[in-house]
């Protein structure tokens, strides 16, 4: 009895977990969207100041549950000297974000460099990628289309694999829900599919 019961236990309340990798150059806003999506997803999460957040030196781990999957997503620094560690962590995770600051035309083309590097990396092969142009809250900021156009060269090396690119601001939340339930839907596809079989969009 105890087994049965048990085993519906497990069925009705268990996770599924997937590792996410939050990656992108050092002001970018990779902390504060880590900290709306635990917002947004976690009830009864309050959440610090965004007003409060710093430059992450190291990283930062946050959970987050959307209906069975369970995301544990690491936020890591992206300061250059920090980006050398981001491969350490390539081998367990299941899909990346990967943000991008849509107000910082000076630095756009460091931060294509450290996602070519990335994204040509044999330990992510396959894995789907997030791209989210963030602060467009901001008037000023680059559009979609200008962050494309940006790093259209990588195309190419994106591979056979899920990719989106999407507008985003962290700071007022808007972007943030639809770019975590995309990222759900695409890592509980592809752990049920092999590797060749995944598709671009």
């Amino acid at each position: 009895m105890y087994t049965l019961l048990s085993g519906l236990y497990k069925y009705m309340f268990q996770k599924d977990e997937y590792c996410i990798l939050i990656l992108g150059l050092d002001n970018a806003g990779k902390t504060t969207f880590l900290e709306q999506s635990k917002t947004r997803f976690n009830r009864n999460y309050k959440g610090m100041s965004l007003s409060k957040i710093t430059t992450t030196v190291g990283l930062n781990i946050g959970t987050v549950d959307v209906g069975k999957a369970r995301l544990m997503f690491w936020d890591l620094g992206g300061q250059e000297e920090l980006q050398s560690l981001w491969d350490k962590y390539y081998a367990d995770c299941h899909g990346v974000i990967y943000v991008i600051d849509s107000t910082d035309e000076e630095r756009l083309p460091e931060s294509k460099r450290a996602f070519e590097k990335m994204v040509t990396s044999e330990a992510l092969d396959g894995v789907p990628i997030l791209v989210l142009a963030n602060k467009q809250d901001v008037e000023t900021c680059l559009s979609i289309p200008d962050i494309k156009t940006a790093f259209s060269d990588c195309i190419s090396k994106i591979g056979r694999r899920d990719c989106l690119t999407q507008a985003c601001s962290a700071l007022t939340g808007k972007g943030v829900r639809e770019g975590i339930e995309w990222m759900v839907k695409c890592v509980v596809r592809n752990v049920h599919r092999p590797p060749r079989q995944r598709d671009i969009t």
